[in-house]
């Protein structure tokens, strides 16, 4: 299985939380890294985001066809991200748009083995694949792009 990580990209302050929406940075952002991802996507890919209307957004860069996954959510953690894409066990791919600190703390948790306070900068995608290697099960980030690199 392949999972992509994909944080939001830069969004306006304010409340509520979930209605904030995408600055013209974060609009540039989420066009980059969408582009790079219409090049570079895997086959069966499914999107998840976010309620959060920035989420909906940066997702909207890239295709209008994701569902909104309340497990999602910015108060929700790890245990919720994985339910909501069956990592590992799932085949195919799936991109998760969210936010932070849980994507952050997945990250740790796949490359790591435990939970910790990494951030992925704002609009970056981390795209992690599930191997079995020797009967060993593996995890490998295959790419970590950042949109001021696209």
């Amino acid at each position: 299985m392949d999972l992509l990580l994909w944080r939001h990209a830069e969004a306006v302050d304010g409340s509520p939380d979930l209605a904030r929406h995408l600055t013209d940075r974060g609009e540039k952002q989420a066009r980059k890294v969408a582009h790079w991802l219409e090049k570079n996507q895997p086959r069966n890919l499914r999107v998840l985001v976010s309620p959060a209307v920035r989420t909906r957004q940066t997702a909207a860069a890239f295709t209008e066809r994701f569902e909104i996954v309340s497990a999602l959510a910015p108060d929700r953690g790890v245990a919720d991200l994985l339910a909501a894409c069956g990592w590992p066990d799932e085949h195919g791919a799936c991109l998760i748009v969210g936010h932070q600190p849980a994507l952050g703390q997945l990250a740790s948790l796949l490359l790591s083995g435990h939970e910790a306070p990494w951030t992925i900068k704002k609009g970056a995608l981390w795209w992690f694949t599930n191997r079995v290697r020797d009967g060993e099960s593996q995890t490998v980030l295959r790419t970590a792009i950042s949109p001021d690199f696209v």
